[in-house]
């Protein structure tokens, strides 16, 4: 049953006029609707919803990862509208011009204002 519903990523900001100077001003993503508690954006045929919240996420894990047919024209776009993509080099993840060899697909990470960790994503075929 759930199969055939979109679902909706929830993050968590504590300030939702940052969230949105960043998601709609940066990104360039569609406001649906604004209340008090909550700001809905339109990316695709999804939704996200940016929740106020009291604290800063810890979590350093990626939270949602948007899947683009260029990845390296998506970072490009990215780094033009002044995002910084996040570089690793550890055991395990090394990034080549904010990109990584997946094996199955090429990633590259960012962090919101609120330090949710967000991805781009292209897959191998």
């Amino acid at each position: 049953m759930l199969s055939d519903h979109p679902v909706a990523p929830i993050l968590l900001s504590t300030d939702l006029a940052e969230s949105r100077a960043f998601y709609h001003g940066v990104l360039g993503l569609d406001i649906v609707r604004e209340d008090p508690e909550r700001t809905v954006y339109r990316s695709g045929d999804s939704t996200l919803i940016i929740r106020q919240f009291s604290s800063r996420t810890k979590d350093q894990q990626t939270k949602m990862a948007w899947l683009v047919p260029d990845i390296r024209a998506a970072v490009s776009d990215l780094r033009a509208r002044g995002v910084r993509i996040e570089e690793y080099d550890t055991p395990g993840l090394v990034t080549i011009d904010g990109v990584a060899d997946m094996g199955h697909s090429w990633v590259a990470w960012f962090v919101d204002p609120h330090d949710n960790v967000l991805a781009l994503a292209q897959g191998k075929n």
